[in-house]
C-alpha cells in the first residue's frame, strides 16, 4: 500500500521526500495522484481505441493501437501532472485561477479528444446500425443516379422504346375490345356496333379478321419492343448497371464492422437525429452527458488543487523554494564578488607588469645614451 501511494505521490507532481513529513497532505496528494493516472490511462485506452480503428484490416493494427495508446496515454499523463503542479498554492486566490484558467481550458480540450473514442464504443451497437442505413442509402443513391445518366445517354432510345409500349398497350387494349364485340355478335348480343343475331355471320368474319390483323402487328410490335429492350439490357451490361445492387444484410454487416474512425464519428454525431431527421433528445443529452462526464474527470485534479487549502506542504514547498532563491542569489553575488576580486587582482597584476617592462626599458636606453657628447 506504502508503493502504491508512492506512486500515486509521484503521479500528483509532489516532492515525495517533503510530503512524507506531513501525514495529514498525503491523503489529498494520493486523490489527485490517483485522478491524473486514471485520466491518462482512459487517454491512452481510447487514443488505442482510436488508431485500431484507422488501421483496421491491418496485420500489425494491434500493434499500432498498442504503441500510440501508450505514447498518447504518457503524453497526456505528463501534461497532467505539469498542469497541476505547476498550480502555485502561496499566491492570491484570484492569481490561482487566472494561473489555472489557461490550463482548465487546455483540460476541457483533452477531456473533448478522449471522451470521442469511448463514446464510440459506448455506441458501438447504435453507430453500425447507423452506418448500415448511410451505406443502404448511399448505395441506393448510386443506383438512382447511375440509372438517371444511363437514361440520358441513351434519350432517343428510351423515347422510341416508351413510344412502342405505349403503342403495344394501345393495341393490346384495342385486341381485347374487339374480342368483347366478336363475342356479343356470335351471341347474338344485341349493341350499338353489333347485330344481335347469333350466329358467325359477315360481321363476325370482318371483325375475327381484323383482330388477326391487329393480332399480327401486335405480335411484329413485341418482338421490335423485345429487340430494343436486349439492347437496353446488353448497354446496361456494358455500363456496369447489371454490377451496381443494393447491399444484402451479410454485407452491410461487413461494411459496418470494417468501417474507419472518420464513419464511425459521423454516425456517432447522427445518434442525435431520427432516420426521419427529427432530433433525438434522449441519445443527444446521453451523448452530451457522457462527453461531460469525461471534461469534468480531467477537469478534476486542477479542480482539487484549487479548492483544497493551503496546508503544511505547501508551506514547506513555498518556504524551501524561498530559501532556495536565496541561496541562488546568494550564491550570484558571491560568485559576482569573486569575479571583481579577480578582476582587480588581475589589473594589478598587469599593471604592476606593465610598470617593470617600462622602467627596463628606461634603465637600458639610459646605459646606452652617450653622455659625453651630449650638448
Amino acid at each position: 500500500m506504502d508503493k502504491l501511494n508512492r506512486f500515486f505521490w509521484f503521479c500528483s507532481g509532489a516532492h515525495i521526500p517533503t510530503l512524507e513529513k506531513y501525514p495529514s497532505e498525503q491523503n489529498k496528494y494520493t486523490g489527485i495522484g490517483a485522478t491524473i493516472f486514471f485520466t491518462g490511462l482512459f487517454a491512452a485506452l481510447s487514443g488505442g481505441y482510436a488508431m485500431y480503428f484507422v488501421f483496421k484490416g491491418d496485420d500489425l493494427a494491434v500493434i499500432f493501437a498498442i504503441v500510440f495508446g501508450f505514447l498518447w496515454g504518457a503524453a497526456i499523463f505528463n501534461m497532467d501532472r505539469y498542469i497541476v503542479a505547476s498550480i502555485n498554492k502561496s499566491a492570491s486566490t484570484n492569481k490561482q485561477i487566472l494561473q489555472a484558467t489557461p490550463r482548465i481550458l487546455l483540460a476541457i480540450m483533452i477531456g473533448m479528444v478522449i471522451s470521442r473514442p469511448i463514446e464510440l464504443k459506448i455506441f458501438d451497437k447504435e453507430i453500425k446500425e447507423r452506418l448500415k442505413v448511410s451505406y443502404l442509402n448511399g448505395q441506393r443513391a448510386k443506383i438512382d443516379t447511375l440509372n438517371k445518366a444511363f437514361e440520358k445517354k441513351y434519350q432517343v432510345e428510351f423515347g422510341r422504346l416508351n413510344q412502342q409500349k405505349a403503342t403495344r398497350d394501345s393495341l393490346e387494349k384495342g385486341i381485347k375490345a374487339d374480342r368483347q364485340k366478336l363475342n356479343f355478335e356470335i351471341f347474338g348480343n344485341k349493341t350499338t356496333e353489333t347485330s344481335g343475331v347469333m350466329g358467325y355471320g359477315p360481321y363476325a368474319k370482318r371483325k375475327e379478321a381484323e383482330i388477326a390483323q391487329r393480332t399480327a402487328e401486335l405480335d411484329s410490335l413485341k418482338a421490335n419492343i423485345n429487340k430494343s429492350e436486349s439492347f437496353v439490357d446488353k448497354r446496361k451490361e456494358f455500363d456496369g448497371l447489371f454490377t451496381e445492387k443494393l447491399y444484402t444484410k451479410k454485407q452491410l454487416d461487413s461494411l459496418s464492422d470494417i468501417a474507419g474512425f472518420a464513419d464511425r464519428n459521423w454516425a456517432l454525431g447522427q445518434l442525435k437525429f431520427n432516420v426521419d431527421g427529427t432530433r433525438d433528445n434522449n441519445t443527444a443529452i446521453a451523448v452530451t452527458f457522457i462527453g461531460l462526464l469525461f471534461i469534468f474527470f480531467e477537469c478534476l485534479p486542477v479542480f482539487v488543487k484549487l479548492m483544497s487549502a493551503r496546508g503544511p506542504y505547501d508551506y514547506a514547498i513555498a518556504d524551501g523554494d524561498e530559501v532556495s532563491i536565496y541561496h541562488s542569489k546568494k550564491d550570484k553575488d558571491f560568485h559576482l564578488e569573486v569575479a571583481d576580486n579577480i578582476h582587480e587582482t588581475r589589473v594589478d597584476s598587469e599593471s604592476s607588469k606593465k610598470k617593470e617592462i617600462i622602467k627596463g626599458k628606461a634603465y637600458r636606453d639610459l646605459e646606452k645614451y652617450d653622455w659625453d657628447n651630449e650638448g
